[in-house]
């Protein structure tokens, strides 16, 4: 089932998340629509504030290639647990933040550890795309956005942009 995904400015999107403490049917439910969502809206990454509700859970799938398999993966109480000094400069969107991009830069590679949808622990290293990708759906738990990396006047024009799409979306 695809679910409706919040657009910024929302305080929802700013609110850390609780971690995840027993893995329901219904968490997996919603890990699954998530899936289904993302796919949908096309994006690589979907964090469930994003979706409205505040609990550490994100998936993604940066499969990109024309007859790839996809990998798909959901990650409940994703953490990084360690990172690269070395970084990577990234032109980062948000489907919370619709048509808008930005260079980002975050560490190049990531080691991240999650439980996975039946409970069992993972760990794996990310580097591309992936790391991005991984880094900015975890910071989303944490209540930030990619443009809080931003300077505050790009920030404050794409925040004005939002706001502007949500009026119009509101009276169509």
């Amino acid at each position: 089932m695809k679910l409706p995904i919040l657009i910024h400015p929302d305080p929802r999107l700013k609110k850390r998340c609780e971690a995840v403490p027993d893995l329901t049917d219904d968490l997996r439910t919603l890990a699954d629509n998530m899936l289904e969502t993302m796919y949908d809206a096309p994006g690589i990454g979907l964090a469930a504030p994003q979706v409205g509700v505040l609990q550490r859970l994100i998936v993604l799938d940066c499969v990109k290639e024309e007859g790839e398999s996809p990998r798909p993966l959901i990650m409940f109480n994703p953490e990084v647990i360690s990172a690269s000094d070395e970084t990577n400069v990234y032109e980062e969107g948000c489907l919370s933040i619709p048509d808008q991009f930005a260079d980002v830069t975050r560490p190049a590679e990531v080691k991240v550890a999650w439980l996975d949808e039946n409970g069992t622990p993972r760990e794996e290293e990310f580097g591309g795309l992936w790391a991005t990708c991984v880094q900015h759906e975890i910071d989303h738990l944490d209540g930030k956005l990619f443009i809080d990396y931003l300077k505050p006047l790009k920030r404050q024009m794409i925040t004005r942009k939002m706001q502007k799409l949500k009026r119009e979306m509101a009276r169509a």
